[in-house]
């Protein structure tokens, strides 16, 4: 495939519409369940065969501070302390006024989705995410990002808002600050061009783009990637060449509990439950609370780049409300035995060390690495999983007006009409990996595309 283009705009386009939005996640079917509610000529343009992305990958968790499903489960919730929970985590290095536009309106969005299009959103009540002060991951039923791309798609469909798949963006057209059309190429090598009032780059970050992660993050260079192959990083690029302002690009979200070589997603609860990871020696190496961004880093330098995973029947109880973690014990990747002694052997660990580690756990203290034990201690079963680090998407991109979403210029002010949401644009994770808060991703997904899809050229 090409590089992504800028050229000069065109006299005539194939087709025109007022809103053009690139990309079939979350983010993208979100901005164009807005726009077409706000009245909008909409279409929407998907590079692969069904809209998946990144989002299908996820458990389709978003965060919300302050709606109807928190109040119905008496969580005390508010968008100013959601919105110092992410500037807690992302080390104070964020815009603020990001910051307060998702936090203030993600419980807006949840609801909206809900009441509006019957999404049908509940609370995580049975465990904490770190980071969050309080419970306010929002999921549907199967805590699934397939089952939440599903159901937008449904809504897309039932609204008839032209949704073009096969079709990769490859050129956009634009003069100063003002784009007007993009060129897509279909799976024979032919073109279409379409002519846009505006267009929203909803086509993720650069994860998949191995040149830019080792140029812009190298830690994680070796992870495995984890997101979604199309994530090319056509939104920086296209954004560079028009003179565009970037932010924080070697932030990332990775994730240190990929079941291994499986490459299913374990999710973060059989840690925050009270479970912990040990490198191929049986030995504890880090503070796993810190959270499961970090964690990724912490995995890879691990000995053969894996740790294990251990927790108990008790946490796998919980963890299996997720498809991903049912996934993973059909697919035999979870160990199970009745005593220490047993996993040991299982986990090949030398003789007696994890019985050790398990041993030196001290309940209801602080351990050497500063992880708080107020947790349930480990009861048999015993279970464990080997894991590694994973890159699942990258949190810099465009710089963009909170407000808006319109894409900011390097040389002042905003584009006319380019906006950016989601993994295209910068997001609130600081400028690393350990800034990444549980739900960041789909947070400005979500909200951000909603932000792009009501928003109105002025002029």
């Amino acid at each position: 495939m090409a590089d992504p283009e800028v050229q000069l705009p065109r006299e005539s386009y194939d087709i025109d519409v007022e809103t053009l939005i690139i990309g079939a996640g979350a983010c993208g079917m979100v901005a164009a369940l807005a726009a077409h509610e706000a009245g909008q000529d909409v279409m929407i343009v998907e590079a692969d065969p069904l809209p998946t992305g990144s989002t299908a990958l996820s458990a389709g968790l978003i965060p919300a501070a302050g709606t109807r499903f928190q109040r119905a489960e008496a969580i005390d919730d508010t968008p100013d302390l959601f919105a110092a929970d992410i500037r807690a985590k992302a080390h104070d290095e964020n815009e603020h006024a990001l910051e307060n536009a998702l936090a203030q309106g993600a419980a807006p969005v949840i609801e909206w989705l809900a009441d509006r299009h019957g999404l049908p959103f509940s609370v995580i009540t049975d465990f904490d995410y770190p980071g969050h002060a309080r419970r306010r991951m929002h999921g549907l039923p199967a805590r699934s990002g397939a089952e939440l791309i599903d159901a937008l798609r449904s809504r897309i469909e039932a609204l008839d808002i032209p949704l073009i798949c096969d079709r990769r963006a490859d050129v956009l057209y634009a003069k100063g600050a003002r784009v007007s059309g993009a060129r897509l190429t279909l799976p024979d090598g032919s073109h279409e061009t379409i002519g846009a009032g505006r267009i929203i780059l909803a086509c993720n970050g650069f994860g998949g783009n191995r040149e830019m992660v080792s140029a812009h993050m190298p830690d994680i260079d070796n992870g495995v990637w984890f997101g979604h192959d199309g994530n090319r990083g056509e939104a920086v690029l296209w954004g560079t060449a028009l003179g565009a302002a970037t932010r924080h690009l070697g932030a990332y979200q990775g994730h240190g509990n990929v079941a291994h070589p499986h490459g299913i997603l374990i999710t973060w609860a059989v840690i925050s439950q009270g479970g912990f990871q040990v490198n191929i020696e049986g030995k504890r190496f880090w503070n796993e609370a810190q959270g499961y961004s970090e964690a990724a880093r912490a995995v890879l330098a691990q000995p053969g780049g894996v740790a294990w995973t251990i927790f108990d029947a008790r946490i796998g109880g919980t963890a299996r409300q997720f498809a991903d973690f049912k996934q993973a014990e059909t697919q035999g990747a979870i160990l199970q035995a009745g005593s220490i002694e047993t996993l040991e052997e299982l986990c090949k660990f030398p003789r007696g060390v994890l019985a050790a580690t398990v041993d030196e756990l001290p309940y209801a203290k602080t351990d050497s690495f500063g992880r708080n034990w107020d947790v349930p201690r480990l009861q048999p079963p015993f279970c464990a999983v080997q894991v590694t680090g994973a890159l699942f998407h990258t949190q810099g991109g465009l710089d963009i007006d909170p407000d808006s979403a319109l894409v900011r210029r390097a040389s002042g002010g905003c584009f006319d009409n380019l906006y950016a949401a989601g993994g295209a644009a910068c997001g609130v994770s600081g400028a690393g990996d350990s800034g990444y808060l549980s739900g960041n991703g789909l947070l400005a997904a979500t909200v951000l595309g909603y932000i792009a899809g009501t928003h109105r050229v002025q002029g």
